[in-house]
């Protein structure tokens, strides 16, 4: 059996996963139940082959455990799976959907990730968390001092309102408390905030291609570092407009009979890396506002025909092409590209 199978489709779970293995003229070999504990000394066994994964909860894990022992690892996306799976859904028919799905030529796959980009995409997702964890805490806030008739404004002038309306006299002692409670709670987010931002700007500062990717305008340290640890290899993509369109940056396209209908951008891929981008295009449009920035006479060209909303993406776009370029170790497109 070791010596045929030369292509995989594991189903990965919590603790049992399943395999499905064919030999080279695609008939089945094996299909079995393995627990987690079991899954490298089973793989040890075999002779390098081809491992399909779906790219979910500890995949990137399993790929680079694999991959240390020889195996070609294929990390895909569970919505191209689908298509391949016959009968009902189960982790055996997962298996081979995978096992069949990473067979064919023109499937694209995600690159695996290393543990340096997992550590520091996880940075990004506690900042996240901290940044809801406080606008939570702050409306809360709001909300309960509005029940006692005191508005307080929005931005930096918040703190100042808040200690102010708690010099009232008439306040009863227990929402004084609370309240210092919750000014606690979202300073304490504040602290966390500022802690990660300065983690990962070490780690930008560490690392060669995020400081080039910091020389583009509106690129910062948080973009940067999360360009670089989502996307992983840039030689998975074929070209930057390849890459634009996995951040769902290009139009939707509904064509038939020859007429090209395009509409709003797609929206696919990482929502929080496009979120990233257009924040930092807009900052680029403020600059072009203020006759600054090497990209000035794009901006305002399209400025002239298009609503400031739709220059912003249309520039993500544009930057999604650049960053990929300087990734791929290619030269920096024009604008005009």
């Amino acid at each position: 059996m070791s010596n045929s199978v030369v292509r995989c489709g594991l189903d990965i779970a919590k603790y049992i996963f399943v395999l499905h293995g064919v030999d080279a003229q695609g008939k089945t070999i094996v299909r079995k139940p393995l627990h987690r504990t079991k899954v490298l000394s089973f793989f040890a066994q075999l002779p390098a082959c081809t491992i399909g994964i779906e790219a979910c909860g500890g995949a990137h894990y399993w790929a680079r455990e694999l991959g240390k022992q020889g195996h070609v690892i294929r990390l895909i996306n569970a919505g191209y799976v689908t298509p391949y799976r016959r009968k009902n859904k189960n982790d055996a028919n997962d298996a081979e959907a995978i096992c069949e799905a990473i067979d064919r030529p023109n499937m694209r796959f995600v690159a695996v990730k290393s543990e340096d980009q997992q550590s520091i995409l996880m940075a990004h997702r506690i900042r996240q968390q901290s940044i809801a964890t406080r606008t939570s805490l702050i409306n809360q806030l709001h909300g309960h001092l509005h029940e006692f008739g005191i508005v307080i404004r929005k931005g930096k002038a918040f703190a100042q309102d808040v200690h102010a309306a708690l010099d009232q006299d008439h306040l009863p002692n227990i929402l004084i408390d609370l309240v210092h409670d919750l000014l606690v709670a979202i300073e304490r987010e504040n602290d966390r905030v500022a802690a990660l931002d300065k983690r990962i700007g070490g780690w930008v500062k560490a690392d060669p291609l995020a400081s080039k990717l910091m020389k583009l305008d509106g690129i910062g340290a948080l973009t940067a570092s999360a360009v670089i640890a989502t996307a992983g290899d840039a030689k998975a993509f074929k070209n930057g407009r390849h890459f634009s369109s996995w951040l769902g940056l290009v139009p939707k396209q509904h064509s038939s009979g020859g007429k090209n209908k395009l509409s709003g951008i797609t929206k696919r891929g990482d929502r929080y890396l496009r979120m990233l981008l257009i924040h930092g295009a807009r900052t680029v449009l403020l600059m072009s506002s203020r006759g600054r920035g090497k990209h000035h006479e794009w901006i305002s060209s399209l400025r002239s025909r298009r609503p400031d909303n739709v220059v912003a993406v249309a520039f993500a776009a544009k930057q999604a092409r650049m960053l990929w370029a300087i990734m791929a170790g290619k030269d920096e497109p024009s604008m005009a590209a």
